[in-house]
């Protein structure tokens, strides 16, 4: 099988969450299959393209595979989150929701300019949360190479946001 078959048979549909007429994909019984996640990495490694300087994760599940690849890369990991959850300065960035608006943030220091940096998260959805990461990192003076997704909702459109930081947006199983 396909690395985006085992994937895709791994990931557990939740009907109605978080609310009525969704259909949550749900990536918590990936983490079961040691196999599966050392596959996703070096799945992730073999068509990210030039290594980056640093690989940035989303909150929270982008922490995960985020990790596991910036230690395979040897680069250094930045964790982006929401606002109010990093104890030292931060940039922060807002951005629009559904209904409403959130906010991210990074250390001040976590980049160097003129950086290549990946951007990590579990689920490329409408694209505001890795948009807003890509604002924080052009923020500190470095740049994004790309985009990296366990999987990816197509029919929301999510790329559309991130192909004007970089075409290089990798979902490793497409829905």
């Amino acid at each position: 099988m396909s690395l985006e078959s085992n994937i895709k048979a791994a990931i557990r549909d939740v009907p109605d969450f978080p609310k009525p007429g969704i259909m949550f994909k749900d990536i918590t019984p990936i983490f079961e299959n040691q196999t599966l996640c050392n596959e996703i990495v070096d799945g992730f490694i073999n068509i990210i393209g030039p290594k980056p300087d640093a690989i940035v994760g989303i909150e929270s599940r982008g922490f995960l595979f985020g990790l596991l690849l910036a230690n395979k890369l040897n680069v250094p990991f930045v964790l982006v989150r929401k606002a109010g959850k990093l104890p030292y300065k931060t940039i922060s960035h807002e951005y629009e929701l559904e209904y409403g608006t959130a906010k991210i943030e990074m250390h001040v220091d976590s980049l160097k300019p003129n950086w290549n940096v990946l951007i990590h998260d579990d689920l490329l959805a409408t694209g505001g949360t890795a948009e807003a990461a890509a604002n924080l990192i052009k923020q500190q003076g470095s740049k994004v190479c790309g985009f990296t997704f366990v999987v990816g909702l197509e029919f929301l459109n999510g790329k559309d946001k991130l192909i004007k930081h970089s075409n290089n947006i990798t979902c490793l199983a497409q829905y």
